[in-house]
């Protein structure tokens, strides 16, 4: 608790102000040891990690960069390696700390430059990531100058990996929390910027989803959403069997067309779609520092333009809409 507490106090003057009542117990809840039995393991890791201030910070290149190489040994940096592989796998990035390179299974920073000319400039709002991982894009986000960047991802993993990164960048205004959506207070209406990256597939109500990320914005503000779409028309939507490229939770996949209806239906105005792209397997694959299997092995190894399932291979479109005033 001890390392949130800096930021709750950050928060406490601010339109966020209301959620700090309930944010102490979410957090002990998501970060409690006897849930995530991977906790102690993780933290003794963080413990053993080198002591050192970084001389600068870049949240503005492709790689998260924190400090400079010869701010180590080489005996220091390869235990800064040992101790970083302790909490494997590594999915969002990359990061490079005093020199070493994380090399992450996704290469985040492709998401980002496909969206960043698009949205709104950050500067002074108030930014939530919902479903944010190790907090890659809010570190992205925080180079924009925003009052705030707020993440959310319920898994333990992710959370620890954002410690790692906080506590050496030591930024007031960027935290990841171990919470979901489903914790935030209904109707917040505080955010500026909502971004939802990679969640509303995993969602058994896409509708439901978009209108919680609605009612976090202020009026006027703007939704950041990155999803998996099909081709096909205002009524075409894939709802997989069982699995979709190997993922359990994959519950509705729309057109392009459907999408925007989902939208309009929640009330949002002034949607653009500003980029559609088929996933590479140069930017989602394995890495020493995610050894599991990565989209190479969830495509039908005889034709790339389909999962092994047989369904359409992995796109994603970006979208950006407006609450209403």
């Amino acid at each position: 608790m001890k390392f949130y507490q800096h930021f709750l106090d950050h928060l406490q003057d601010g339109p966020l102000a209301a959620w700090t009542e309930k944010l102490p117990e979410q957090i002990s809840m998501g970060i409690d040891p006897e849930r995530f039995g991977n906790i102690p393991k993780w933290q003794a890791a963080i413990n053993e990690l080198p002591t050192v201030s970084p001389n600068s910070v870049d949240l503005n290149s492709p790689a998260v960069r924190i400090g400079e190489k010869d701010q180590l040994t080489d005996e220091q940096r390869l235990q800064l390696a040992k101790q970083l592989k302790q909490l494997r796998p590594w999915r969002k990035g990359p990061f490079e700390l005093f020199g070493l390179d994380i090399d992450t299974e996704w290469q985040s920073d492709w998401k980002w430059d496909r969206l960043k000319e698009h949205i709104s400039p950050l500067k002074n709002n108030h930014v939530l990531d919902v479903g944010c991982g190790n907090g890659y894009h809010c570190w992205r986000m925080a180079g924009e100058d925003p009052a705030c960047v707020v993440g959310i991802d319920p898994t333990a993993l992710f959370n620890m990996q954002f410690q790692i990164m906080q506590n050496y960048i030591q930024a007031d205004n960027v935290m990841v929390l171990p919470a979901g959506i489903d914790d935030l207070p209904p109707k917040l209406e505080s955010f500026d910027t909502v971004f939802s990256m990679g969640v509303l597939y995993h969602r058994r109500s896409p509708v439901d989803h978009i209108t919680q990320l609605m009612d976090c914005l202020v009026n006027g503000g703007e939704l950041v959403l990155e999803t998996l779409i099909i081709e096909g028309d205002e009524n075409s939507v894939l709802v997989p069997k069982e699995r979709y490229a190997c993922m359990r939770n994959v519950w509705f996949i729309p057109s392009i067309e459907l999408l925007v209806r989902w939208c309009e239906r929640a009330g949002l105005k002034n949607i653009r779609v500003v980029d559609v792209n088929q996933t590479s397997t140069e930017e989602q694959r394995a890495t020493d520092w995610m050894t599991f299997h990565s989209l190479k092995e969830f495509l039908d190894p005889n034709d790339a333009n389909k999962t092994v399932e047989g369904y359409p291979a992995p796109r994603r479109a970006i979208l950006i809409a407006e609450k209403a005033i």
